[in-house]
């Protein structure tokens, strides 16, 4: 395994302008790019929950994104019988990535042995259904053999995890590159000094300042957190600027190329939910939404999409700037610089684990095809991974959801608001939030939209950014009004 991450320290060399109020650009070697590179592979729910675990819930540090810390709250605090199978509310909470054999090599891994989520087995080595697996998800307790599913096995073998800093992960060893404030990064050697600059949008180094700067465990979070957050991360913590958050940009100018670019490959989806939008009439503001159990199963499947997926499903363009530039700056790097041919297309598009896709999601996503399950009977050793090196026989892991769903299928409806918190939807609490808001019944209408790939997108988009998801998506754009209404 490797070190602890409080154990792990990268050096920078970083130069900074005349004025000493900005960051132009840092040298960073492949260890510090591998972690950088790490957040792309981040579940949007891992991202909420360990800048929760890090920051804390004290409203003063507190770490807010978008809609999605309120969606991932609402869930947390929703009753397990809402869900398919006993572990499916883990499994959202916890989510996996399918790049645990490569993260578990870096040098810092800042989300290393957080996952709540194992899988059991039988505990008597010899038991003739010993493969069967199952996860947490859809614990029973006891094996077909009648015995106890209590012993945990691991998803990598112990050998394949490296973690002493000289395993290629991401990036090429030995490999050096430049970042600039915004997150672009290049490789520093790719092409000549000046065109290295202009890439990085640098027009003007006069007088400018090289310093070495340290970067700890506690300087890697806050640069999670400042790419999803600011412009110019790297000024806010080397040079302690207070954080700007300035998304800018329109919310839809983009879905329409997305769109287009799904049809020419065939990927679009044809399903359509039904949401029901509860509007002020005389201001048009939307109040909540009232929605069943299929668009609460798709809005909680955000949290198991990996950043980097969004951002393929969004054209690299999902108005987290910073994330946005990372994210670009590895589709246009050339496969040399990369770990392994395919790592630049497995990074810049994802695919989720196997049997994590609900069968209520409408976006082109994927998952890892293959599982295999491995044994040492020798040492009593047991794991499962994904590339079959050292032999294994495949294993079908469709064990994570209940019926192909997250949330239970049945009669139960949800209370949607427009920070995406999910809750059963109840009469008297609906009426208590009209009644606390001062609107009478007769000021409020019911707008019936149908929610397809386009909606879904635009949904998407604004969790990252808005605490009025539903809002910016839905009501503050064209979309609604070539949604059929039904007034009430």
């Amino acid at each position: 395994m490797s070190g602890t991450n409080e154990d792990v320290e990268f050096n920078l060399k970083v130069m900074i302008n005349k004025q000493k109020t900005k960051v132009l650009f840092a040298e960073i070697d492949s260890d510090f790019a591998d972690v950088l590179i790490s957040f792309l592979t981040m579940p949007l729910g891992t991202i909420v929950r360990v800048l929760k675990k890090h920051y804390g819930e004290d409203q003063e540090t507190r770490v807010n994104i978008g809609s999605l810390t309120t969606l991932y709250d609402g869930l947390s605090n929703l009753d397990i019988d809402h869900f398919g199978t006993v572990g499916c509310k883990k499994i959202l909470l916890n989510s996996r990535s399918s790049f645990e054999a490569e993260c578990c090599k870096l040098k810092i891994d800042i989300i290393r042995h957080s996952s709540a989520v194992s899988y059991l087995s039988c505990e008597d080595w010899n038991c003739k259904y010993r493969r069967s697996k199952i996860s947490t998800a859809n614990i029973t307790g006891t094996c077909r053999c009648g015995k106890s599913l209590n012993r945990e096995v691991g998803f990598l073998e112990e050998s394949e995890v490296g973690g002493d800093g000289t395993a290629e992960v991401f990036a090429t060893k030995k490999t050096t590159f430049l970042i600039s404030d915004n997150l672009r990064m290049v490789p520093s050697v790719a092409v000549s000094i000046m065109q290295t600059l202009t890439n990085l949008g640098i027009t003007d180094t006069g007088g400018a300042e090289l310093r070495t700067v340290t970067f700890e465990f506690n300087e890697i979070m806050d640069l999670l957190k400042g790419s999803l957050l600011s412009r110019t991360p790297l000024s806010d913590i080397i040079l302690e600027k207070g954080r700007v958050v300035d998304f800018g940009g329109t919310q839809n100018s983009e879905l329409g190329v997305i769109l287009n670019k799904m049809k020419n490959e065939e990927t679009s989806n044809p399903k359509k939910m039904i949401l029901r939008l509860m509007v002020q009439k005389s201001n048009n503001k939307l109040l909540f939404a009232q929605a069943g159990d299929d668009f609460v199963d798709f809005l909680f499947s955000f949290l198991t999409i990996p950043i980097g997926g969004v951002e393929c499903l969004l054209g690299g363009k999902t108005r987290l700037k910073s994330i946005d530039n990372l994210y670009n700056s590895i589709a246009d790097i050339d496969d040399k610089y990369m770990a392994t041919r395919d790592m630049r297309n497995r990074i810049t598009d994802p695919k989720l684990p196997r049997g994590y896709i609900s069968a209520n999601q409408i976006l082109p996503l994927s998952e890892q095809t293959l599982v295999y399950y491995h044994q040492d009977f020798n040492n009593k050793k047991e794991w499962f991974s994904y590339s079959g090196r050292g032999g294994g026989q495949i294993h079908d892991m469709l064990f994570i959801k209940g019926g192909g769903n997250y949330v239970k299928q049945g009669l139960t409806m949800y209370t949607v608001s427009d920070d995406l918190t999910v809750t059963p939807l109840c009469m008297t609490s609906s009426l208590s939030i009209l009644n606390e808001m001062k609107i009478p019944l007769s000021d409020v209408k019911e707008v019936e939209v149908q929610i397809g790939v386009e909606e879904a997108l635009s949904i998407l988009k604004a969790s990252l950014t808005s605490t009025s998801a539903l809002t910016d998506s839905l009501m503050n754009n064209s979309m609604l009004k070539k949604q059929p209404k039904q007034e009430h």
